[in-house]
This record gives structure tokens, sequence and C-alpha cells, in this order.
């Protein structure tokens, strides 16, 4: 078993860590729980900290004379400055942090589908949008991993959330280090990872490791971080991943039966498809590494890119586009 480093995330302290919801609950989530062992969680409660008390009367978001404001309709307050210095405090302090995961549709911390309506007494909300904090996450922080809690229940979500967060904080370890072996080593374990999300970044991220101007770590590891953001950026395709999966198969291809290698094809069409999961190829694919000893197959993230145990025995492939 892979050993992974912990990512740093800010998370919405409502979702397993208080009942500071404005009706005085907590919100109980499931990937919250199981993401406990294995992540560092900064939990955060922007309403709370903007002072208002629990539980408290709802907030909103308005839209007037083209502008949106964040107003508490049963007291008539304006929140929208104290939340605005709020999250360029907080975001501004935050430190490094690997992504974050916030309460979802929330006028504080949504980051899409928050109801936006035209007045404080309006019924039935005119469009959608962003929450004050969550927005501001957004634009702080545009190449982290943001979601909320809703969509990780989206098998292809979920996977390339995790995915994304423990690549970074195994990076900001290596920048950390600040020692090109580091980097040469992380490139070539990441590298079928890579390629299964963005081939082109892939290609641009091995030229700036090769450092054939002999450039001094720190002016490489700045300049390879924000195209390894970019890459992942992305989930990866189908198409994609069975390319990388094709790819692996060339490693151990010569000690394999006739029967092995059309029972793997057939895998792989059935993954395509859309009817088998992708862990019916990798497992098979990590057991043949251990079998013939293929040590650079093994070492590659893409065949465990996230902790074992954040992996779903509902992880079918659902959400999965093809």
């Amino acid at each position: 078993m892979r050993a992974f480093p912990k990512p740093r995330v800010v998370v919405s302290k409502c979702l397993e860590f208080a009942p500071c919801r404005y009706n005085g609950v907590m919100i109980s989530d499931e990937w919250v729980r199981r993401l406990k062992g294995h992540v560092d969680f900064r939990p955060v409660c922007p309403e709370m900290e903007i002072g208002l008390g629990c539980p408290r009367e709802v907030i909103r978001i308005v839209s007037a004379a083209r502008q949106r404001r964040l107003v508490q309709p049963a007291t008539g307050r304006d929140l929208t400055e104290a939340m605005q210095r709020f999250a360029d405090t907080f975001l501004a302090g935050v430190g490094e942090v690997d992504g974050f995961l916030l309460k979802g549709r929330s006028p504080s911390c949504g980051i899409k589908d928050v109801k936006v309506f035209a007045g404080p007494e309006h019924k039935a909300p005119q469009e959608r949008g962003r929450g004050f904090f969550g927005g501001a996450v957004l634009d702080r922080f545009p190449d982290l991993p943001v979601e909320d809690e809703a969509r990780l229940s989206n098998f292809r979500l979920r996977e390339h959330f995790f995915a994304r967060l423990f690549t970074l904080a195994a990076f900001r370890r290596v920048r950390a280090a600040g020692r090109m072996k580091d980097l040469v080593a992380f490139q070539a374990a990441n590298k079928w990872l890579l390629m299964a999300c963005h081939q082109s970044e892939l290609r641009i991220m091995g030229r700036i490791v090769a450092n054939s101007a002999d450039r001094p770590p720190a002016e490489v590891l700045a300049e390879y971080e924000p195209h390894l953001a970019r890459a992942l950026a992305r989930p990866p395709r189908a198409s994609g991943v069975v390319n990388v999966l094709m790819h692996a198969l060339g490693y151990v291809s010569d000690n394999l039966s006739a029967g092995e290698k059309a029972f793997f094809l057939d895998v792989l069409k059935k993954y395509r498809g859309g009817t088998a999961p992708l862990s019916a190829a990798t497992t098979l694919l990590n057991a043949w590494g251990i079998r013939f000893q293929a040590a650079y197959l093994l070492e590659q993230t893409f065949l465990e890119p996230y902790p074992e145990p954040l992996v779903s025995i509902s992880d079918s492939g659902k959400g999965r586009e093809g």
C-alpha cells in the first residue's frame, strides 16, 4: 500500500465538525467522516465568524442595482462588507492548503447553484450563483480543487477531487524539500496519471523537469507548479484512461499468455462502455506488476491515486462520462 501525505483542506465547519448551521444542527456527511483519517482539515464557519449566532435567522443573496448583496431579511442587516472582509482576511492568512470542501448551495460557502433573489422578501430565486465566501475561494485559488459535499456523491467528481488533493499534497512535500531529484521522481511516478488527464501539459512538464539550462531547483519548481495544477484541472476521459492502460499493458505483455491479454482487452472494452469499473483493470495490472516485479509499473500513482480506504464499494463507473 502506498504512503500518502495528508492534504490540508479547508472545510465548512457544519460538515461533521460543529452544530453551527443556521438552524443549530451539524450536517452528517459520509465523505467528510471517511476523509478525517487521511486529511488535515481546517474547519471554518464564515457566518459564525462575522458574528451571527446559532441558531440564527437565515441569510440570502439579493440582486439590487446590478450588485449582489448578502442580507438577513428578518433583521434587515446587510452583511456584505463584513463577509467580504472576513473572506479576504481568512484566505490571505490561510497558509498552504491543497483544497476546499464547502457546504453546497450556502449563501456564504456555496461554489455554485446558490439562490439569488430579486429582493429580501421574494419567495422564488431569479437566478443562481456563488456564495460570498465560496466565490472568494474560487477567485483566490483558481488552481486548487474546490468542491461541495453534495457533488462528492458523483463517482467521477469524487474520484477526481481525491486524486487532485493527494497529488498536490505530494507535490507540496517535493516543493518544500527543494531538490531536483525529488521532482524527477515525482514526475516519473505521476506520469501515467498526468497522461490520462492532459498529455500536452505532461510534455511541457517533462521539458521543465529535464532542466536543460541547469536552473536552480526553486526556479524549476516554480515553473512546474502551475502546469501541474492545469494538468489536473480536468477529469480524465475514458479514452485517455484506456490509452494509459494499454501503455501499462506493454510493461508486462511479454510475460502474459494470449488468454490473459485477451481477458485484459475485454475488461478495457467493458470499461470504455461503462459496464466495468477502472479498478477491474488496475487490479490486474497491480497483480501482474507484483508477479513480474515490474517496479516502474507499481510505482505509478495512476494505479492508486489516493488511499484505498477512500474507494467506495459503489464505485462502479456511475457518473463517469464515456
